[in-house]
């Protein structure tokens, strides 16, 4: 994931601001200055980088000749703060965000009903990933990628029933040692969890409660990482933290002694939606691009690349027992019974975010 941090506190507007100038600073000047075309042979696509490993868009176009334009997603903040700054002028066909910020953007209007009899890519999709609490129906988004954090472990210093709970994190032997992702609600989710608290409260005191948790596991963490979240265990500069599903993947690609495990209280889940704005200006062909991305040789692709367990039923025949036998990668049927959707917790975010940033200062 591709998860980042939330900005809230710091205003919407700056956020898609800084946002918008980094874009265009990485862009040749024509381009910079250039205002997206939205045209019945071009969609606009914003999605989390690595979900578009080179080539995987080529055959699409070759298909049906309809070019596709790629902006990168930096996080499901930064992404709802410019679609909010662009309004109904916005340039975006598909985007991809993580499922608590579905029901978010449903709620406020800035998503399309989706046309299920222009997607016919549903009927491979893993129907224990449809129908879900932020997206009833489907209505406003089809799931892509399943994210799970857990905990990452070197298996050269550590096994893997060494850790049963969230709670193990907090032992004193791992003093200035453990990685952490650099997520807010990820963070507060272990001390939800360890509290036996519902990690999606909106409730202040009981978020106050786990960032006073939190401050004592603060003397065990070494660092806090989202991006490539996977290299400090690879490097071997990290042998105990939190890591997504994907991540670990990564690692194993890379021949490095690590392994996952998801505690007894479970994980907290997100999936990566594909949806279309509301201000999107080519539906039509947006619909045949979110039919491509979900069909089942381009999510074998995707799984392949990058790790994360795929919505394509179908493409689990042709991927490798490597992935889909991996518990650590994929989770057994045992921790999704017991797992829990992360979900929107509203204007909540911004003290969450607030006792984030204190924790993070902290020594």
């Amino acid at each position: 994931m591709k998860k980042l941090a939330g900005l809230f506190a710091a205003g919407l507007a700056t956020v898609a601001l800084t946002a918008c100038n980094e874009e265009k600073a990485a862009e040749p000047k024509a381009a910079a200055e250039a205002k997206p075309q939205a045209t019945n042979q071009t969609v606009h696509l914003y999605t989390w980088t690595e979900y578009v490993p080179e080539g995987l868009l080529d055959e699409f176009t070759k298909e049906t000749g309809i070019k596709v334009e790629v902006s990168s997603l930096e996080s499901n903040e930064t992404m709802y703060a410019k679609l909010k700054l662009q309004g109904k002028d916005g340039g975006y066909d598909v985007i991809a965000p993580s499922n608590y910020f579905v029901s978010k953007m449903a709620k406020e209007g800035m998503l399309a009903e989706l046309d299920h009899a222009q997607l016919p890519v549903i009927k491979e999709l893993n129907p224990d990933w449809l129908n879900k609490p932020y997206d009833q129906g489907n209505k406003y988004s089809l799931p892509q990628l399943l994210g799970a954090p857990g905990i990452a472990f070197n298996t050269a210093d550590y096994k893997g029933d060494a850790f049963t709970s969230w709670g193990d994190l907090w032992k004193p032997e791992f003093a200035n040692k453990i990685q952490l992702l650099d997520d807010a609600r990820e963070v507060f989710n272990i001390a939800l969890l360890k509290l036996g608290k519902n990690p999606n409260t909106t409730d202040p005191e009981e978020i106050k409660a786990a960032y006073e948790e939190l401050k004592k596991l603060r003397p065990n963490v070494l660092s806090f990482t989202s991006d490539n979240p996977a290299n400090s265990f690879i490097s071997g500069e990290v042998s105990v933290g939190q890591l997504w599903n994907g991540s670990v993947r990564i690692a194993k690609k890379e021949n490095a002694p690590v392994d996952m495990v998801f505690p007894q209280e479970g994980p907290v889940l997100w999936v990566d939606t594909l949806a279309i704005p509301a201000s999107a200006k080519n539906k039509e062909n947006a619909h045949k691009l979110i039919n491509y991305l979900l069909s089942a040789k381009v999510a074998e692709k995707l799984t392949l690349a990058i790790g994360y367990p795929t919505s394509n039923v179908e493409a689990l025949k042709t991927l490798p027992k490597e992935i889909t036998e991996d518990p650590a990668i994929y989770p057994s049927a045992e921790v999704l019974q017991k797992s829990q959707w992360q979900d929107d917790v509203g204007d909540a975010i911004e003290l969450y975010e607030k006792y984030y940033q204190e924790l993070k200062a902290a020594k």
